[in-house]
């Protein structure tokens, strides 16, 4: 067995800095911040900096027009207006009904725009930050064990994870929860190392956090974290059960105070929980956040609308297919190679290996992950994914540095052709996908003629350098290797920070096809949302520009960008183009919601608590964002829930808290057909021509108006018997 060498010590010759005297000063202090620790290489941190200032260009380029989601932007917007709202995450400051996740994400965007005013850039910086945050973390945890070598291969793999770039220029909650549970793993493996409980504890609380933030795809890291420190943290077999059994405690009270805290106040002083069956957050975690994500619509415990698939059809190929392919599979097949050797050259060491410990964690890490995504029948996003990529990026810097020194050291020959092998296998790969979009644009192009002449020069390289014992040819090979790892990586990057973006879907690269499975299109919402044609932005202002008179923005924000970015239920970065054109035209269960209705609404409102109820949460969303006003969604985002009934609509127009309400002719998504009903023989129909002029602008694909058999009804306390 091959036995790995441990770090030099620090000397002038080895590379590394001879410490300095001891000095505790602030001057000194600030030096290390930027030069790092004298035991390391001095390009360390240098290179560290470098990567987390690459990071944050390709997250924050032209950041004032990252329109992001526009149903968590309306959320966030509702939270600065109402605390009541912010604490439920509500999607309108009338607090009627929430969005379909927890609120913690909605909270941090929320404290930004509270701070810094709501508009683009003040909820597009928090998810930069903890974007790069998770890289810095990374890097941190990597190098712990592995050393500088390792941590900044991890940390660029990570930088550089194309649906990683997507989704950190977004508002949905996956960098965020991406980050908690980094500092989930960071507990845990000092936990691992001491066999102190503390860290541990700090650990389960950071999923805790991440719960709620997310729900149960929190949870998919746990046997991991389970078993590595069960199997590897220091102490007896007693000692460790007891540790796991009070972080346990900590992980259920950090998870469910929000939950039961919400679940406890009665129904009438609360919101709807947007996505549940009986209006309780614990079916939205087991129903539409939980085994309805897994098992599809199918399940007992899931919900309707869970079976759509933007990523493709369930299976283990499913990452590898021609949607997911390009978004995070590159180094898949090097982290598997990487992963499984890594464990056999460790395979002879004490219980409490660190390094062994490590690998365990971020194996775990990446196999639960690729499992679940692979395998999940219900609905499911191509962004999910960034969740793995801490995983597959570790294994790449610490696996392959563990391959590099037991390619160099080892004397059984077998361990000469694995670094190669692994080299040679995702180099191989990434060419396949390049091959798969050849034609979209030259940056792919040219890094398809990287990567297969890095991959050549690496793998022969490697070979030439080890038989011929040339240690300089070796070190040449290793580099030319990580270039051919990266270089189509960067490229689809580069497209997803130079590109606009699907806020509700959001990838990288080019299209490559829709990736539509399981129920076409239909589908829950943004974590579990249809791809459906609405503008991320109305009127051609950004999503998350200040509504029309609902605030303004601070100096220098940007509320008109060039090109205002639209969302289709295609997955493919370089798009633009589809959705609605401007005026702000927002479907609203077959009937248009324009500009000039919005601002009859508003003159017309006569202090009502809500401007106007509609089917669905992407009507009331837009509606939210260009007014400024709360509205009601009737139905949550696919129109199924049952937050409205005809008991609750009579008392708010009877109370003078509601008058405006849009309904189907047939009843349609969140109008049920006695409501319709009701609302048609009581209510008062507003013409079109009421609020409608010349210079209103139509989308093409929508023609319906206000009309006799459905539409906009005006509603008042007479009306209700």
């Amino acid at each position: 067995m091959t036995t790995l060498a441990p770090p030099p010590t620090s000397s002038p010759s080895s590379g590394h800095r001879v410490a300095p005297p001891a000095d505790g000063g602030f001057v000194a202090r600030g030096r290390r911040l930027f030069t790092g620790p004298a035991e390391d290489p001095r390009w360390t941190r240098p290179a560290l900096w470098a990567i987390l200032l690459a990071a944050t260009a390709l997250y924050a380029w032209n950041i004032t027009s990252i329109s992001g989601n526009g149903f968590y932007n309306a959320a966030v917007y509702s939270g600065t207006k109402s605390w009541k709202a912010f604490f439920f995450g509500a999607l309108d400051s009338g607090s009627f009904i929430t969005v379909d996740k927890p609120p913690f994400a909605l909270w941090v965007m929320g404290l930004s725009a509270r701070a810094f005013g709501f508009g683009t850039w003040q909820l597009a910086l928090p998810m930069v930050a903890v974007g790069t945050g998770s890289v810095a973390l990374l890097h941190r945890m990597v190098k712990r064990d592995f050393g500088p070598v390792a941590a900044t291969v991890a940390a660029s793999a990570l930088a550089l994870t194309p649906i990683t770039v997507a989704i950190n220029r977004d508002t949905n909650p996956d960098p965020i929860l991406v980050f908690l549970m980094l500092l989930g793993a960071a507990g845990l493996l000092k936990a691992v190392r001491t066999g102190r409980l503390m860290p541990l504890v700090w650990s389960a609380v950071a999923i805790g956090f991440a719960f709620n933030t997310k729900m149960m795809q929190a949870y998919v890291v746990l046997p991991a974290f389970f078993l590595v420190y069960l199997w590897a943290a220091h102490g007896s077999l007693g000692r460790r059960i007891r540790h796991l059994a009070v972080a346990t405690v900590a992980l259920v009270v950090s998870s469910a105070w929000w939950m039961v805290v919400v679940d406890l106040i009665p129904v009438s002083s609360r919101p709807y929980i947007g996505g549940s069956t009986d209006n309780t957050v614990w079916d939205l975690v087991i129903g539409y956040n939980g085994f309805g994500r897994i098992f599809g619509a199918s399940s007992s415990v899931g919900s309707a609308g869970n079976g759509a698939s933007f990523g493709g059809s369930a299976g283990v190929h499913r990452l590898f297919n021609e949607v997911m392919g390009g978004q995070i599979s590159w180094l898949i097949p090097f982290a598997t190679i990487a992963l499984i050797a890594g464990l056999i050259l460790r395979g002879r060491a004490p219980r409490t290996d660190a390094r062994r410990a490590a690998l365990m964690l971020w194996g775990g890490w990446f196999v639960l992950h690729y499992l679940t995504f692979a395998l999940a029948e219900g609905t499911f996003h191509p962004y999910y994914v960034t969740a793995m990529a801490p995983g597959i990026a570790a294994l790449a810097g610490a696996g392959g540095v563990t391959l590099y020194r037991a390619f160099r050291e080892g004397s059984a020959a077998k361990w000469s052709w694995v670094l190669p092998a692994a080299v040679a296998a995702s180099a191989a790969w990434a060419i396949v996908l390049l091959q798969r979009v050849s034609g979209s644009g030259t940056r792919y192009t040219v890094a398809e003629i990287v990567v297969g002449i890095a991959g050549t020069v690496a793998v022969l390289g490697l070979l030439a350098g080890r038989f011929t014992r040339r240690e300089g040819l070796i070190g040449f090979a290793a580099l030319a290797a990580v270039v051919a790892l990266l270089a189509g990586p960067a490229a689809y990057s580069v497209s997803a920070a130079t590109s606009a973006t699907n806020g509700t879907n959001p990838t990288a690269g080019p299209s490559t096809g829709g990736g539509m499975g399981g129920m076409g299109g239909m589908g829950g919402g943004p974590g579990g949302a249809s791809g459906s044609s609405r503008t991320s932005g109305t009127g051609g202002r950004s999503m998350g520009a200040p509504p029309s008179g609902g605030g303004s923005a601070p100096s220098g924000t940007d509320t008109r960008p060039s090109g205002s970015e639209t969302e289709d239920s295609g997955t493919g970065s370089d798009r633009t183009g589809g959705g609605q054109a401007g005026g702000g035209q927002m479907g609203g269960g077959g009937t248009q919601v324009s500009s000039a209705m919005i601002t009859y609404l508003k003159k017309h409102q006569d202090g009502a608590t809500w401007l106007l109820a509609v089917a669905t949460d992407q009507t009331a969303s837009s509606i939210i964002l260009e007014s400024g006003q709360p509205v009601i969604s009737m139905g949550g985002w696919s129109g199924s829930d049952n937050a409205m009934t005809l008991a609750k609509l009579k008392s708010l127009v009877k109370s003078g808290k509601l008058h405006y309400i849009i309904v189907n002719s047939d009843g349609g998504q969140g109008t049920n057909s006695e409501i319709a009903t009701w609302v048609k023989s009581h209510g008062t129909a507003v013409k079109s021509s009421a609020y409608s002029s010349g210079s209103s602008s139509t989308t093409p694909s929508s023609t319906s108006s206000t009309s006799s058999t459905g539409g906009l009804y005006r509603l008042d306390a007479s009306d209700v018997g």
